[in-house]
């Protein structure tokens, strides 16, 4: 198999990325991408409290399991099957369990930091910055995290104004300078994920 092509989308929490991703899906055989979501990196923490889970700060970068990212997209440009680590944003720590993802044509890894770090930049071959108002980023984090991680809106409000916002001002807002494309609106700028879509294929095609 040739080299995959590697695709980083980052942006703000609810920002919209995980949506641009499933619509550059849909204008592409999805049996030629994997879709590596970089919350499945989050450190292990199931040797420390649930309480003390509680005070990790998830938005800074050195909550992430890096090393083993890194080891899995050089493994996935290698052709090597890995197996990536599943995380319980319930329990705040690493299922016992893996799933395999298999390497294809295409490798899209997506997530609020994958920018910040220059050794995962050196990895991508097109950095895509997603960039969404703040308003409507906080509102979609707020219906997500009580509607999927059965958070309550106080607590919701109280992470983004302490923790969330001032880690996207200090660490997400600037890792924007590094990206190649940025799409305003996300999912909804059909221009610029049609752009995006073109420029994939033509990167595959090349490899």
């Amino acid at each position: 198999m040739k080299t995959p092509v590697i695709i980083g989308i980052a942006g703000g929490t609810g920002s919209g990325k995980t949506t641009v991703a499933q619509k550059v899906l849909e204008k592409i055989d999805s049996s030629k991408i994997t879709i590596i979501e970089h919350d499945s990196y989050y450190k292990d923490q199931s040797k420390i409290t649930f309480e003390e889970r509680l005070k990790t700060n998830y938005d800074h970068p050195l909550a992430f399991d890096t090393d083993l990212l890194l080891k899995h997209l050089t493994d996935l440009r290698a052709g090597k099957p890995i197996q990536r680590p599943v995380y319980s944003f319930k329990s705040h720590t690493r299922l016992p369990e893996a799933v395999t993802e298999e390497p294809k044509k295409i490798i899209i890894l997506e997530g609020i930091l994958i920018l910040e770090d220059k050794r995962i930049r050196d990895l991508m071959d097109i950095k895509v910055y997603v960039d969404t108002d703040p308003d409507v980023r906080i509102i979609r984090r707020i219906v997500r995290d009580i509607k999927e991680r059965e958070r309550t809106l106080e607590s919701v409000v109280d992470q983004y104004l302490s923790v969330v916002r001032p880690m996207h001002l200090q660490f997400v807002e600037p890792s924007k300078k590094f990206a190649d494309i940025i799409v305003p609106e996300g999912g909804e700028n059909k221009v610029a994920i049609d752009i995006l879509t073109a420029k994939i294929i033509s990167l595959v095609n090349s490899h």
